[in-house]
């Protein structure tokens, strides 16, 4: 399963996306044992089927990956901010290691099968050539449904871009290698397991919490093999979940649940909230308007006094 995010022309009277369906997200919270309602989900700033802005040129696409277990919505903070500033991106669920609903109503969950970064690379290539083919006016919908209108050739193939958490971040990286369609990626904590021993030749930037260079000896050898451009940034007092919608959701959750102020820093870190969020907004944006709009970011330059916690890895 995958969805589609991109800047619309006009969203009133269309209802708001859900974060999950309520069928794959009463999945997610029972696997975590967070007995709360389903049906009281998030809403995400998203509109279904609305129809695409054309600003006169087609949209650059962002392929998303997420983490082992995880799901193709865990980071739409990020997605609706790169979707909201004129790119196109396609979230992946990957089948087996992903909480997931099919149109038929089944319900996938994690387990069973093992899905390696390798399965994952995999994955994100076919959606690669998805993108071809609504770029060139093709439907790939598995069901022919019809896409929003003005999608089918909207997405520019020329210009496309990956990213990825942990696992996903580790594919994000195979995937380049393996297939030069991916002209910039972000690894947002991704341990880069099996060890990376092949030159990169494409920017490359990593977000670093708990899978850092100096912690994880494969992080470190994927580093040195790249050869385009690479940045790799932290924030104080971020763990592996600081990077993702868990930062603004699991204090919600905490504050139903009655989880104290150490059980919810455990989980997303002692970074604030707030600044986690506008983290993850700016720096993902300004890479890729970077290296695939070619608009000069002077907050990848250095530290910045707006992002006090930011660190630059050198």
């Amino acid at each position: 399963m995958a969805s589609v995010w991109y800047p619309a022309r006009q969203t009133r009277g269309l209802p708001l996306a859900p974060w999950m369906t309520e069928s794959a997200l009463g999945a997610l919270l029972a696997d975590a044992g967070f007995p709360l309602d389903p049906a009281l989900g998030p809403l995400t700033a998203g509109h279904l089927d609305a129809p695409v802005l054309r600003p006169g040129h087609r949209l650059p696409v962002l392929v998303y990956s997420h983490g082992a277990g995880s799901h193709r919505s865990d980071h739409t903070t990020i997605v609706q901010e790169l979707a909201g500033n004129g790119y196109a991106v396609v979230t992946v669920d990957h089948t087996y290691d992903t909480f997931t609903e099919f149109p038929d109503g089944r319900v996938l969950t994690p387990g069973g099968i093992p899905m390696s970064p390798q399965d994952y690379a995999a994955d994100l290539r076919f959606v690669l050539d998805c993108v071809d083919a609504i770029a060139a006016g093709r439907n790939p919908d598995a069901d022919g449904k019809a896409l929003p209108h003005g999608l089918l050739g909207a997405l520019d193939a020329r210009r496309v871009g990956a990213f990825g958490w942990s696992k996903g971040g580790t594919a994000t990286a195979l995937t380049m290698l393996a297939d030069r369609r991916v002209s910039a990626g972000l690894g947002i904590d991704g341990p880069m397991q099996p060890t990376i021993t092949t030159d990169l030749d494409r920017p490359f930037m990593m977000m670093t919490a708990e899978f850092t260079r100096a912690a994880m000896p494969d992080v470190a050898e994927f580093w040195t093999h790249l050869r385009g451009y690479r940045l790799n940034i932290q924030a104080a007092g971020a763990v592996h979940h600081t990077y993702g919608d868990d930062a603004s959701l699991i204090p919600q959750v905490g504050r139903i649940l009655g989880m104290t102020d150490q059980q919810i820093q455990e989980w997303i870190g002692t970074l604030d909230p707030a600044r986690s969020l506008r983290i993850q907004q700016a720096y993902p944006l300004a890479f890729f308007d970077q290296h695939l709009r070619h608009r000069r970011r002077h907050l990848l330059d250095a530290p910045s006094r707006d992002f006090p916690e930011v660190e630059f890895i050198r």
